[in-house]
């Protein structure tokens, strides 16, 4: 019978694996190196440092983008009349429900056709051809089906979020190594444990860079729906600022989806960490 790596023997239940090395390889000298110490907030520190400079030099003009202390002063006033964290409040729930049934949406979408030929026939091409047709031109449709209240706007986001999920898990189910699956009919494996020892392990790395995707787009599609009739929500803040001239609460607005946007990847990849943690690639 083929040889399988250490991870997958346990997953079957085993505790120890018929051979294991000893010790970890090496990492290759042609790997990226080791990993920098907070790496990740090199690259934002760069830019507002880059942001301060050119507007303490004159160089960009407050008019087009307010400097950094100006948005600061802004965020500090909004704060202080409770009109930031009631309307990111909203924006989160927003976001977070959209993004949880999206995810559970579009994972179980990924298990149907990529355990089932059958299943596969009936959900892959419409799945395909929603990829095909971008959400803003859904938007008016779903407007006349479902109004402008809260159902409208999570169904953008959540519809937004399934593509991205579906499209990474199923990939990654279908590439699982069919020597795995002669694995499992020997040790006798039935359906679901087939799924739940294999399947859905194989599909871990897919299913988080799908997740790392849908983050985004969560945020990217609550931007714009947001801004369709909507009385709350950092969206409708930054449409109302853009009604009377206030473009330090636009930058606001961008800043605050920004940094949600960077937390939220942050922590899919922390979780992804912990869940591949048997994973040896160059980025370990």
């Amino acid at each position: 019978m083929a040889t399988v790596d250490a991870g997958v023997w346990y997953r079957l239940g085993h505790r120890t694996a018929p051979t294991l090395a000893k010790r970890r390889p090496a990492r290759p000298r042609l790997g990226p190196g080791r990993p920098i110490p907070f790496g990740a907030a090199i690259g934002p520190t760069l830019l507002i440092l880059a942001w301060v400079i050119g507007s303490a030099s004159g160089t960009v003009d407050p008019e087009t983008l307010p400097a950094p202390w100006t948005v600061a002063s802004t965020a500090g006033d909004l704060i202080s009349d409770g009109r930031l964290q009631s309307n990111l409040l909203t924006s989160v729930q927003r976001a977070g429900i959209g993004l949880a049934i999206g995810v559970l949406a579009g994972l179980v979408l990924a298990l149907v056709a990529g355990l089932s030929r059958i299943g596969e026939a009936l959900v892959d091409g419409p799945i395909q051809i929603k990829r095909a047709i971008p959400t803003l031109a859904l938007i008016p449709l779903f407007i006349v089906w479902f109004g402008i209240g809260e159902e409208m706007k999570l169904l953008v986001i959540t519809t937004s979020v399934a593509i991205p999920i579906y499209l990474n898990t199923h990939a990654y189910l279908r590439s699982v190594d069919s020597r795995y699956v002669e694995l499992a009919q020997t040790v006798g494996l039935s359906r679901w444990g087939f799924i739940r020892r294999i399947a859905l392990p194989g599909s871990l790395p897919g299913f988080f860079t799908g997740l790392r995707l849908a983050v985004t787009i969560a945020w990217l599609a609550l931007v714009v729906v947001e801004q369709v009739n909507a009385t709350s929500g950092i969206g409708y803040l930054m449409t109302q600022a853009r009604t009377y001239g206030q473009i330090d609460v636009i930058v606001v607005g961008l800043v605050i989806y920004g940094l949600l946007g960077l937390f939220g990847d942050l922590a899919v990849r922390a979780v992804e960490r912990k869940a591949l943690s048997w994973r040896q690639t160059l980025g370990d």
